[in-house]
């Protein structure tokens, strides 16, 4: 078990992690953590950076997002992509690992009251396989795409998708240039773009910025 504390001026709020094991078909066993709350508005599951570069569930961009989703009354769940950490299998150049994100969806979709709304979000590289994810016709209420490394990875597949779309990234960001970000608005006009000044890739310093998007990214999409 795990806790995750989120502390501002007037109160702290304490959210107990599980640690619990997600199957894929006909694939890996998934390493994963699920904060669940009481009367949950929401459900939203966390993708981490590239596995390959150190990337992992415990990464401090995840861990921010988790939090202040817990905190606004969503139930979170973060897992280990196949091949990291405790997750078997091996890495799958972002197409097994749609399958993942496919299946950790399901996964907690199952532990929610019928009905409720469904979100994903993912960093660096889990913004790529995220996005994918979201074009293959899945149902989400909502995607958040945090730090979509544009120059690495196309991202042209987001017209397909109609979630509450939210996009950000640091202005310092080299992996996810200012010009691709401005491109990729032009052709997501539904989409809310943020930009963090003087955040760079890895949001150091910045994390506190980036929770309040997400926390209000999942106040315009997660039941009231």
């Amino acid at each position: 078990m795990y806790l995750l504390a989120h502390v501002d001026e007037k109160e702290r709020v304490t959210q107990v992690e599980e640690d619990v094991i997600i199957e894929v078909p006909h694939g890996p066993s998934l390493e994963a953590r699920l904060a669940r709350t009481d009367g949950a508005r929401g459900g939203l599951v966390v993708c981490h950076p590239h596995p390959l570069y150190g990337g992992d569930m415990d990464n401090p961009v995840v861990v921010r997002a988790v939090e202040v989703s817990a905190q606004g009354g969503v139930s979170t769940c973060r897992f280990n992509f196949r091949g990291v950490g405790r997750s078997s299998g091996a890495h799958a150049k972002g197409e097994g690992e749609q399958d993942d994100v496919k299946a950790a969806l399901e996964w907690l979709e199952q532990r929610l009251p019928a009905g409720t709304p469904l979100g994903l979000a993912g960093y660096s590289f889990g913004a790529w396989v995220s996005a994918s994810v979201a074009a293959s016709g899945i149902c989400l209420a909502a995607l958040c795409l945090i730090a979509p490394p544009l120059s690495m990875f196309d991202f042209a597949a987001l017209a397909e998708c109609d979630s509450e779309l939210l996009i950000v990234a640091g202005t310092r960001d080299t992996y996810c240039p200012i010009a691709g970000l401005a491109a990729l608005a032009e052709r997501l006009p539904t989409a809310r773009v943020e930009t963090i000044e003087g955040a760079d890739h890895f949001f150091f310093g910045k994390l506190f910025p980036l929770g309040e998007l997400i926390r209000n990214w999942t106040d315009r999409w997660a039941r009231r």
